[in-house]
């Protein structure tokens, strides 16, 4: 199955310029969306994750039914004072300006194996940040998977870790 016939492409969204890559119809194709979690599947666990960790907030839908699957435990990586108690913050660079990333403070033991799923690589922003905060958590970050790779924003190159992506788009 080519999931990329299950990806719509809206123009212009969310300005001008932009081509976005709506997953919403993939996740509605019950086939198309097992499927997803099966190519996944197959790309994460040579990775041999103790713990899946995604990245707000699509992250979170490929990475926690994957976990489910794979019998893992899963964890969010969000924005700044979405989570509760206490928590493990990690601020890094944007083009225009800084973001804050966080997790909770308990989310990961010293040397536990991490692979960290998103719905999309662009720049490798943001991922990077949560490669570096797993990282000073103690984390041992094996690897990365994404549904979508925009191949010629180059964020691959700025990654230090194995990533697999199911689609990728050159232009």
């Amino acid at each position: 199955m080519d999931l990329r016939n299950h990806i719509r492409t809206v123009p212009d969204f969310p300005k001008p310029g932009i081509l976005f890559y709506d997953i919403s119809t993939l996740l509605m194709h019950g086939a198309a969306w097992q499927e997803t979690m099966t190519q996944l599947a197959a790309a994460v666990t040579p990775h041999r994750p103790n713990i899946l960790a995604g990245i707000e907030s699509r992250g979170f839908l490929v990475a926690a039914p994957l976990a489910l699957k794979l019998g893992l435990g899963f964890i969010m990586v969000r924005k700044k004072g979405k989570l509760p108690g206490a928590t493990v913050p990690f601020t890094y660079d944007l083009e225009y300006g800084t973001d804050t990333i966080e997790i909770q403070g308990d989310a990961v033991q010293p040397g536990q194996r991490v692979v960290i799923l998103d719905d999309l690589l662009a720049t490798g922003g943001t991922m990077g940040a949560a490669v570096k905060l797993l990282r000073h958590c103690g984390a041992d970050v094996t690897g990365a998977a994404c549904l979508i790779e925009l191949a010629f924003l180059k964020g691959r190159e700025k990654l230090d870790i194995p990533v697999s992506t199911l689609v990728s788009y050159s232009e």
